[in-house]
């Protein structure tokens, strides 16, 4: 997906070429065939081959994702969520990005959430 998110489009071909350690091309067409019929991909043809798009936007993607992310790990718990990536030995945040979440707090608050 991120592939085809980065490129706007791509045929399996391309997706292949772009993996630094790719499965095989079978393997490539069966997992886009599962995208598409998970309806995360749309294909048009292009002579003999397909060429695949995503069916929503990356942003829109990225909330369901996180959605179901949140939903399932964190009992729906936005908080649990924030906290679990805050204490995380991984999360070095910078004093901008501090100050980022700050203000989305602050916008969150001022909406009433």
């Amino acid at each position: 997906m991120d592939i085809v998110y980065r490129r706007g489009e791509a045929t399996a071909a391309q997706i292949l070429a772009e993996l630094s350690d790719p499965p095989g091309y079978s393997a490539i067409r069966a997992l886009l065939r599962i995208l598409v019929d998970k309806n995360h991909l749309q294909h048009r043809e292009e002579g003999p081959r397909y060429v695949y798009s995503p069916t929503v936007s990356r942003q829109k993607a990225r909330a369901r994702a996180l959605s179901q992310v949140v939903t399932n790990f964190f009992d729906g718990s936005a908080l649990k969520a924030a906290s679990a990536l805050l204490g995380s030995s991984q999360s070095k945040l910078t004093k901008a990005e501090l100050d980022e979440l700050d203000a989305l707090i602050d916008a969150a608050r001022k909406r009433g959430q």
